[in-house]
Order: C-alpha cells, then structure tokens, then sequence
C-alpha cells in the first residue's frame, strides 16, 4: 500500500505527523517510537527568545480532553539551532519547525534564523503558529484576522527557502475559517494544518475557581475531533487542491481515516501522545488496515473522498463497501 503523501515539493513516506507541543524536543518522544519512521516531527513553536511559559497549574484534564495553557515555553530559536536541530538532524528525522512570535517582525526574524542556519535543508518544513496573541492588535490572535494572519504568512514565506513548504496552523475561535484560509493561501503558503485547539475553561472543584492560573486554555482530545473534522471538511471544499494536516482527538486509525476522507493529506497527533507515546506506529498500522478495508491501495485516493458524488466513487471502493451490506442481508 502507498501511504506517501505531498505538502508542496517535499514527499512525506508516511502521513502520521506529531503535532507541534507534543514531543518536547524529540529527545523524549524518542524513547517511545522511532522518530526516523514519522511522516516528520513537529517542534514545539520557536520563538525569538527563551520563554519559562506560564506558572502552573496549566494543565486541565476535562471528561473528554484536556485543557492546557502553557504559555509557548521554549529555549529560544539560537538555543534550538544549537541544541535541538542538530540532534534531529542527527537521527534523520523530517523536521517540521514550528514558529511564532508577538509581531510579523519576530515570525519574520525566527524564520530569517532558521533560513541562514548551516542546517537549514534538515528543515522539511515550516509551521506557522498564527493562533498566537498580537502584541500590536491589543492581543487578539493573528489567526483571528485574515489580513493578519496573511501578514505573518507572507513575512515567513519570504524568509524561508522556496521550495521548503510553510504550513499555517489555524485556530477553531473563529466566525469562518475558510476566510482565513484563503487569506494564507493568497499569501502564498503551501499548506494548513487544521486545527490549534479551541478555547476552553475548567472549575476546580475544591477551590471553585478556574483550574488554570491562566483561566482559560486550549482544548485538545476526542472532544476536539468533530470540530476539527468540519475544519478540514470546509476547507478543503474551498480549496480542494491546498494540502492540509489535520489534528484534533486523533487517537485511532479510523480517526485518521475520517480527517483523511474529509480532506487531510496527513494528520497530527498530539494530546494521545501524552498517555500513549508510541501511538503513531500504532495509528499507522490501523490507518493501512482501515484503507484496506475498504479497497483503498493508495492514501491519495482516499483524500477528500467524502466531498465525492458516488458516481465518482471508484468502483473498487464501492463493491468493498458494499460486500458488508450483503452478508447482513
């Protein structure tokens, strides 16, 4: 079975990806699962300088996720260029480098650091964290704004090699995300990654206050899955030729087929890694077995089938769908 995959020029062999926060430096995650076999490993987002994050506790668990508000902390981009990168491209692994920053100059600044380091082609690609706050916008996250969010796109776009393709990762908090999409795409990224979690709040139950020293944080698991799943479905019905990663609840290969089917090119697990950290060769095989299942020999195949009229279901598909309903008759 072919489980390649494409963002731009770059062929990923596999479209299990981490999602960005979820794998520390790669270092401890590497205990777990072999890094190498990943469609790529995505960092933490990198910002201009170190950052201690916010004070604990900053992380909620909720009946069917977790709530996290853990503030970017991150050693700085010289600190990742010395440090991290190097070990990454050490164990061979395609390294997605997530980035962010309280202004399009600093977005532009980590990414001109990454472009002149001496290891700049150990770089697959680029993340773009756009849910961050905009220092010049009162706050508000650039992702809440198209012409904010293609700010930063254009900014990192125009640093970065290009052939190394830029991924804008786009926040649920929004009125219409297909919006904000098209704004990136104009700005020329080459892909999204679909979703950054979504605001969410927890009570402590002894102190009957909020359970985050920053009250509010970013929801991610199961529960965050059917909206990130109608993320990648609106999208991609906008732009059915941009490659998207989608993420949110992907614990399962039948959760990474559904982002598949919806439009997805490759998909990110994040929160599963936490209890389950070897999960991505496990989703893996089930996604293989899943696609089979239903007569699907390549992923491509499978990308945005449910946007497809029957008709244009291929027939192979169709009989192995059907052959289920037979035997019940």
């Amino acid at each position: 079975m072919d489980l390649s995959t494409r963002i731009g020029a770059v062929t990923l062999p596999s479209p299990v990806l981490t999602a960005s926060g979820c794998g520390g430096s790669g270092r401890e995650l590497a205990q777990f699962t072999d890094l190498a076999r990943l469609g790529a490993f995505v960092t933490c987002s990198v910002m201009m300088q170190p950052r201690a994050g916010r004070p604990t506790p900053r992380i909620a668990e909720t009946p069917s996720g977790v709530l996290n508000a853990m503030g970017l902390p991150g050693p700085g981009v010289d600190s990742f260029l010395a440090r991290d990168l190097p070990w990454l491209s050490g164990q061979d692994v395609r390294t997605v480098v997530s980035v962010a920053g309280n202004t399009p100059g600093e977005f532009g600044e980590v990414a001109r650091r990454l472009a002149d380091s001496p290891l700049a082609s150990a770089i697959t690609g680029v993340e773009v964290n756009v849910a961050c706050p905009n220092a010049e916008d009162r706050g508000r996250m650039f992702a809440a704004s198209p012409s904010a969010a293609a700010a930063v796109v254009r900014v990192v776009r125009g640093a970065i090699h290009r052939d190394t393709p830029v991924l804008a990762k786009l926040s649920p908090d929004v009125t219409d995300i297909g919006t904000i999409a098209l704004a990136c795409a104009d700005a020329g990224v080459t892909g999204l990654s679909l979703i950054n979690t979504m605001s969410g709040l927890a009570i402590d139950p002894h102190t009957l206050r909020p359970a985050l020293t920053g009250v509010s944080g970013g929801l991610s698991g199961p529960a965050l899955r059917p909206v990130a799943l109608r993320c990648v479905y609106q999208v991609h019905a906008a732009l059915p030729e941009m490659p998207i990663v989608g993420g949110g609840g992907v614990a399962t290969g039948r959760d990474a087929l559904e982002f598949i089917v919806a439009g997805a090119s490759a998909v990110s697990v994040g929160t599963t890694l936490l209890h389950d950290p070897s999960a991505p060769q496990r989703i893996l095989r089930e996604l293989e077995d899943a696609l089979s299942a239903h007569g699907i020999a390549r992923l491509a195949d499978a990308v945005g089938l449910a946007h497809r009229a029957a008709a244009a279901v291929p027939p192979q598909i169709v009989r192995a769908l059907e052959e289920p309903i037979k035997e019940l008759k």
